[in-house]
Parts: C-alpha cells; structure tokens; sequence
C-alpha cells in the first residue's frame, strides 16, 4: 500500500468513526467511537510527519467514505461498522504479514480495532448491554455480505444476460428474437437464483436444527460428559481450569441455558443463524439478478438490428462500471482501475458469445 494511500485509508476511517460517533445513542460506545476516530487521525498525521509531509497535505475524507456515509443514512449506520471492520482486519492482517517479513514481534495493537468491534458488534464483555441487541447479523453483514451481495447479484445478471443476448444477436442479426432470449434469460437465470437462495438457507437452517436436536439429546443422555466439554472450551479460552469448572458446573444447572451454550461455543451456531428468510433471501436475489439482467435488454424494446447491439453494449458497459466502482467499497482500489476491468471483461465475455453467435447464425 503507497503512502499516500495509507494515509487515505487512516483519514476515510477517522472520518467514519466521527460518524458513528455522532449517530451512537449510547454514551459509552459513542466514547469509543471518537477516541478510535482520534487514533486513526492521529496515524494519518504520523505517517506524514515521518516522511516529512507538510499537515496541509492531509487529504481530505475521500468519496467512498462520503457514499458509505450516505449509505449509512439511508441503511442505518450499522452498515457502515460492518466496512470498518473489514478495513481493520485488512490493516491488520497486512500489520502482521509485514511484521512477519521483518522478524518483528506481533503487537496488541496490531489488532486491538479489530476485537474492540468484534465485541461492540456481538455484544461481548462491557458492551453486553440491550443497546447492542440492534446490531442485527443482516446489518453488520453489510460490510462483509448484505451489501457485497446485492452488487454481486447484479453483476452476475448483467454479465450472464449481456453474452446470452450478445449470443442470439450475434445469430440474429439483432432482430426480435433477441428480446425473447434476454427475457427469457432473465426469468431463468433470476428463478434460478432464487431457488438456489432459497435452498441455502432452508438446509442450512435445518442442518442447525438437526445439530441442535443432536446436542439436546447428548445433553439429556449425558450431562457429564457435556459439563466436561464446556471445561475444555472455557480451558482452551484461556480461562483458569478451577474457574472453568466453577463456570460449566452454573451453567449446567440450568438445561435450557446449558444448551444455548453449548450450540453456541461448541457448534458455533448463533440464534441469528436461525432467523433469516428463505422466502426474503429468495426474493432479494431474484430481483437483484432481474435488476442487472434488464440492462442488456432494453434497448430491444424500442428497436432491432445493429442499432440496438450497439445501445444494449453502451448500456451494459455502464452497468459494469458501475458495479466495479461500488466494488471498490470494499476493496479500497481505484474506482476506475476496478469499474474499467469489469468492463474490459464484461465486453469480452460478451464478444466470445456474439461471435459464437455470427458462426452459427452463417451456418444455418
């Protein structure tokens, strides 16, 4: 990462922090908010200090932090800690790999961001209060899925429909049988997506259930044993055994409470993971697939031949830089390094498909 990048990424993270900070409902968090956004203000000026930067060459919050600022507002500012955090574990990671090369010692600092939201957003420790309940899987996902999810899905509708449709003008000539196919296209390929959501999370929803039903009746049979395994877990914590002991024998005083335990630190299986709409993730991948999908097609709508080839590809080239600049979200790369190569292989996607297309079309 440049320096001038780095120092970017320190500014955009300050800047959303402050965000945060101004939109918290509760004091505490809100505290911990602006302290993290003076500390990656202070790295930002740091960094331009040791390499003898003048402080009005700070820049300023750039424009990916001001839509994800815009984002917040229309999402709810959730979303936004979900981005944060994915950047605090990249810094991270790229903290420890550098240090690694060097020989240098990992540090607490390294990852201290990443555990102070990791526990904001779950709940843990001090921040175990009723405010955090609102930090609901499907916002804090968002920087890591909800969001990811939506971009992806048009993507996949663009490209997919774009060669199709490329595909049949290429036989056709252009003409209204390419309509027909870009419809179709989308129908099947939206349904399929669709059907295909709806499965993931119906079996894995039901996968869970079954585990749950597993550990239940292990712990109905076998309460002992189960007691021992909590020990192990709590020892394997870090926590003192006498004290794990002391910790599983409460626990297990209480079946029910043992067993949202146990799914939770032995199976990892979060009550969240139970919660989510097949139905309503089904729906969102239908729609987003369709909403990339319609792009290519509509210039078909109003005309034929090569008049709309061309319009339908101008279209979709935008549709594809698009999608590459709201990727950047959360890849931090340059918009048009990024809006430009899903461009270059969208088109060329495309063009195999058109010129698949022409042969079989002079064939027949």
């Amino acid at each position: 990462m440049s320096l001038l990048k780095h120092i970017q990424t320190e500014v955009d993270a300050s800047y959303l922090y402050g965000v945060l900070a101004t939109k918290e409902e509760d004091e505490h968090i809100a505290h911990i908010f602006r302290e993290m956004s003076a500390i990656e203000r202070s790295h930002a000026v740091a960094f331009l200090e040791k390499n003898n930067l003048n402080s009005h060459q700070m820049p300023e919050p750039s424009w990916r932090a001001r839509l994800l600022e815009f984002i917040g507002k229309v999402f709810g500012n959730d979303y936004i800690l979900g981005v944060l955090l994915d950047t605090e574990k990249s810094l991270a990671f790229s903290v420890v790999q550098a240090r690694k090369r060097t020989g240098t010692a990992n540090s607490l600092s390294d990852t201290a961001h990443v555990t102070i939201l990791n526990n904001i957003l779950e709940g843990k420790g001090q921040f175990s209060s009723n405010h955090i309940a609102r930090f609901e899987k499907r916002h804090r996902s968002v920087g890591g899925n909800a969001l990811r999810a939506a971009v992806l899905g048009g993507n996949d509708g663009l490209v997919s429909n774009f060669s199709l449709i490329m595909g049949v003008a290429g036989a056709t000539n252009g003409q209204k049988e390419v309509l027909l196919a870009g419809l179709a296209g989308l129908l099947a390929g939206a349904l399929s997506m669709a059907m295909g959501e709806w499965i993931s999370v119906k079996s894995s929803q039901e996968l869970y259930e079954n585990q749950m039903d597993l550990e239940m009746e292990e712990l109905e049979n076998n309460p002992e044993g189960e007691e021992r395994e909590l020990v192990l877990i709590y020892i394997a914590k870090g926590i003192p055994e006498a004290q794990a002991q002391q910790m599983a024998k409460d626990i297990m005083q209480n079946k029910n409470e043992a067993h949202q335990v146990l799914i939770k630190e032995e199976l990892g299986i979060q009550q969240e993971d139970l919660q989510g709409s097949a139905m309503e993730a089904a729906l969102a991948s239908f729609f987003l697939f369709a909403i990339g999908a319609i792009i290519p097609v509509l210039p078909f709508f109003f005309s034929t031949g090569m008049s709309a080839i061309l319009w339908s590809s101008a279209l979709s080239a935008l549709g594809l830089f698009f999608i590459g600049a709201m990727i950047t979200l959360f890849t931090g790369k340059s918009i048009w390094f990024s809006g430009m190569r899903q461009v270059i292989f969208g088109i060329l996607a495309a063009a195999v498909t058109f010129g698949i297309g022409r042969i079989i079309g002079v064939n027949l």
